[in-house]
């Protein structure tokens, strides 16, 4: 499979710059791209230090891989796709990735029998990650030069994650932003904690709607940064825990924690145009009767 680049900038630079430095193709794939000289430029053979000019048609292969991690037929609720990426509607229950060696039952393994039924060659590439019990919109890349430049929009914040929340108590302020590094808990392997010695860590909330008799808030969470367990981390520091989330201190059981990765927005690689998916919120997010409620949003 060959995709095409229109050069639309002014002025542009050599072709190796323009690919590496605003496609964003890394040097490892940048190095096979130059050494398989399946690159055209106008569909001749380019001298890869010359400047290009605008107007001009970049020509790359996609390479076929080894599908991987193993395969499993698990099925899949799709929100989007398109021969360069996938987002996927993630149940609560089910790990992004495998959680060991002998784990076949990851959305990533659902993903890669997907891939062979679909005859797409690809090792399975998972932009972001969600905790095993959140739901919602999550990110996949077909081919290694879509996830190189997913990657970087992921890292520019150039993708926009919106989240909901249920959480214990009533907020009282209407809306807010939550800086407290995140780093690891020594006395519990899987467990996070703030730490002044920990990663940068942003959240930015605001109050959907009270439920007094409940005694729980909906929140709407945006990130500026991805930790691990970062909004259930910086929730329940501010006394606040996710319903059902008791390895964060939640008094509530339920059958999960009540975190739903809601919205999704991404600069679709190579077009000037965007993304936009709203994944449907479970009728297991919270309570019944709320969840009722909340599913109408």
């Amino acid at each position: 499979m060959v995709i095409e680049l229109h050069v639309t900038v002014e002025k542009p630079p050599s072709l190796q710059d323009y690919l590496r430095n605003l496609v964003g193709v890394p040097k490892g794939l940048l190095h096979e791209l130059r050494m398989s000289k399946e690159v055209k430029v106008n569909h001749e053979e380019p001298v890869w230090t010359h400047s290009l000019r605008k107007g001009d048609i970049i020509s790359l292969p996609l390479f076929q891989e080894e599908v991987s991690p193993t395969p499993t037929n698990i099925d899949l609720s799709i929100l989007y796709e398109d021969e360069h990426l996938l987002i996927l509607n993630k149940d609560a229950g089910i790990d992004t990735h495998p959680a060991s060696e002998n784990d076949y039952h990851s959305l990533t393994n659902g993903v890669a029998y997907y891939f062979i039924q679909q005859s797409i060659h690809s090792k399975v590439r998972h932009i972001h990650r969600l905790d095993k019990e959140t739901s919602g919109a999550i990110l996949f890349a077909k081919h290694a030069l879509s996830g190189a430049i997913l990657d970087r929009e992921l890292e520019a914040r150039k993708i926009k994650r919106t989240y909901l929340a249920l959480v214990e108590g009533l907020v009282e302020t209407s809306q807010g932003t939550i800086n407290k590094p995140i780093g690891k808990d020594r006395h519990h392997a899987s467990r996070r904690r703030i730490s002044p010695n920990g990663q940068i860590a942003i959240t930015h909330f605001k109050v959907v709607k009270k439920f007094p008799k409940e005694k729980l808030t909906l929140v709407e969470l945006n990130l500026d940064t991805g930790r691990t367990h970062q909004i259930r981390v910086h929730m329940s520091s501010l006394g606040h825990p996710l319903f059902g989330d008791t390895l964060y201190g939640a008094k509530s059981k339920h059958t999960r924690h009540s975190l739903h990765a809601w919205k999704l927005e991404v600069p679709q690689p190579f077009k000037q145009e965007g993304i936009f998916v709203t994944a449907p919120i479970p009728l297991n997010f919270g309570p019944p009767l709320l969840s009722l409620n909340i599913e109408k949003l």
